[in-house]
């Protein structure tokens, strides 16, 4: 990584620090320079204005889920091969990876930024949705695929599936944050587990 890049980097890691813990709204352009140990010309080589600081956030925040989430669900499926266990095991992966965060329990940028979104210009709104959209497309893939091969035992819509576990996942995350628990998300997330072997698994009866 370049010196540009690096204070780059520097620039996001300290603006994302200070927005999980108090808001956008309440973090200064001015703070994050100085923290930075930048010039405000400095920092203005790098974001034009704050607008263009809360697209490049979101941007690097959905590059890192997605890093994470490609890794996780990859390897479920490479240990189970089949959609459904794969599946399945990338909730687990997915679960013992949230248990394992070190230090602070980790925020939600787009939750944050729902919750200001008067702050931004259209272009930060239209990333924020379309964020939340590439989440759905996501799970949709991979439960559209279940549902192809497992039928389940009650009618479900893969999309709506799809949604349920962006809000386990983005709901554990605000509700870790809220209290201080770290457990949360991972419980979460093992009790939709849960739900989906339940939901697709055949019963007992239909095997014998």
């Amino acid at each position: 990584m370049g010196r540009g890049e690096a204070t780059r980097e520097r620039i996001l890691a300290i603006t994302e620090a200070a927005v999980l813990a108090k808001g956008f709204g309440a973090t200064s352009i001015e703070e994050v320079i100085a923290e930075a140990g930048l010039t405000k010309s400095g920092f203005f080589y790098h974001f034009r204005d704050k607008n263009e600081l809360a697209r490049a956030l979101l941007q690097r925040y959905m590059e890192r889920e997605d890093v994470l989430l490609d890794d996780v669900f990859d390897r479920g499926r490479e240990l189970a091969g089949d959609p459904l266990y794969g599946f399945l095991a990338g909730l687990k992966l997915l679960a013992e990876t949230m248990s394992d965060l070190p230090g602070d329990y980790p925020g939600c940028l787009v939750a944050t930024y729902c919750y200001q979104e008067r702050l931004f210009d259209r272009g930060v709104r239209e990333l924020n949705r379309r964020i939340v959209l590439h989440w759905r497309a996501r799970f949709s893939a991979i439960l559209a695929e279940v549902v192809e091969q497992h039928p389940p035992r009650e009618p479900v819509d893969a999309e709506a599936l799809a949604d349920m576990v962006s809000t386990v996942i983005e709901g554990g995350l605000v509700l870790g944050r809220a209290t201080g628990d770290p457990r949360i998300l991972p419980t979460q997330l093992m009790l939709l587990r849960r739900y989906v072997q339940l939901l697709f698994e055949p019963s007992s009866e239909a095997l014998q």
